[in-house]
């Protein structure tokens, strides 16, 4: 049935205008994207093919161009929307954990952390700068590695803090995996980064594993 056909209060995009967004299902705001459907399938009717197909948002999200572009009613210039969304939430995230205090208020530095890694094919290293007054002022991806490891050397975070005039950092990388639990090597790395920032008066305030929605802080599991 065409959605136009359906009560005006259970169509997607009258029903997030009049409710809101929270009150609407992932295939209904799929289906707000993508506006139309195909003969004899609604929006609603493919988003939750994708949403099948793909497991998740995240699946989707994270999904090669040619997979979902082989979805009827998919095409390149609905995967470039896509894309744009993504990245529209990236700088959002962003943008909020720039105006606030990353110790009081680490909720979204951690959000952005989570959507900046959990979707990449092989490790990443990132390290986030921090002003005296714990305010984040700079993002740095410092390597890109294999999906076992990325090879990251405390002296270049060191460089990179002290280039930043960085007062502290917070480091993170991912778990391409999906395993979230530190190993050994990410233990001993966080003990050398910690030693060699303290020898510059910088503060190493944690180090975050991204895998999936998962993160784990190890100053959490007393490593740090």
């Amino acid at each position: 049935m065409h959605i136009l056909a359906w009560p005006t209060a259970e169509r997607p995009r009258e029903k997030l205008l009049q409710r809101g967004g929270s009150a609407l299902s992932d295939a209904e705001l799929l289906a707000i994207f993508l506006r139309v459907g195909v003969p004899g399938s609604s929006a609603v009717d493919i988003a939750r093919q994708m949403l099948q197909r793909f497991g998740s948002l995240n699946g989707i999200f994270a999904a090669p161009q040619s997979e979902l572009c082989s979805i009827p009613g998919m095409g390149d210039a609905k995967f470039a929307q896509l894309q744009a969304v993504l990245e529209l939430s990236r700088r959002t995230l962003r943008e909020q954990m720039q105006h606030g205090d990353a110790l009081t208020h680490p909720a979204a530095v951690r959000d952005y952390l989570r959507l900046l890694l959990r979707q990449r094919k092989v490790e990443c290293f990132v390290v986030v700068m921090l002003d005296n007054a714990m305010r984040v002022t700079e993002v740095v991806e410092l390597s890109q590695g294999t999906l076992k490891q990325a090879h990251v050397y405390p002296q270049e975070v060191a460089r990179q803090a002290l280039l930043h005039h960085a007062s502290a950092v917070i480091v993170a990388h991912n778990h391409p995996s999906g395993r979230a639990e530190p190993s050994m090597a990410d233990i001993a790395l966080t003990s050398h980064l910690n030693q060699a920032l303290k020898m510059l008066d910088i503060q190493l305030i944690d180090h975050w594993i991204v895998a999936g929605e998962q993160l784990v802080s190890l100053a959490e599991l007393g490593e740090l």
